[in-house]
């Protein structure tokens, strides 16, 4: 493998890598303002509907950002077989990509940790629709 290929890879790698962190960052930013939503609306005991609507968009935020992390972590694989053909001519104890999927067995991932923060975040929005709509009826 010649730099040049190892640049584009590399490149297309590290922005896709920094591209999903910042996503899940706006994901959290935007999460922190609507749930903050829903405990104003708590606290001023707001009209059922205000719940229901507070809650789809937490909803659509949390399913839309799960999305992206899907798309994100897909186009992150693209370039690993490359990087990985190419970190051959290392010794072996310098092959991180090689030395990382060894040691993706256990739960301890972003992937996992995202899809839990992503699937709370869902839960937490159809709660607050039900009781919206509790409340509403």
């Amino acid at each position: 493998m010649n730099t040049e290929e190892f640049d584009y890879l590399w490149k297309h790698f590290a922005f896709n890598a920094e591209q999903r962190l910042k996503a899940f960052n706006f994901f959290v930013v935007f999460s922190v303002f609507a749930n903050g939503g829903v405990f104003a609306a708590v606290e001023k005991s707001s009209h059922g509907a205000v719940f229901a609507l507070i809650g789809g968009f937490v909803v659509v935020l949390s399913v839309v950002f799960a999305v992206i992390d899907v798309r994100s972590q897909s186009l992150l694989k693209l370039a690993v077989p490359g990087l990985k053909e190419y970190e051959k001519q290392f010794p072996q104890h310098s092959r991180l990509f090689a030395l990382d999927a060894k040691r993706h067995t256990g739960v301890i991932r972003y992937t996992v940790a995202f899809r839990v923060l992503f699937g709370m975040q869902l839960a937490f929005g159809i709660g607050t629709i039900v009781y919206g709509i509790a409340k509403w009826v």
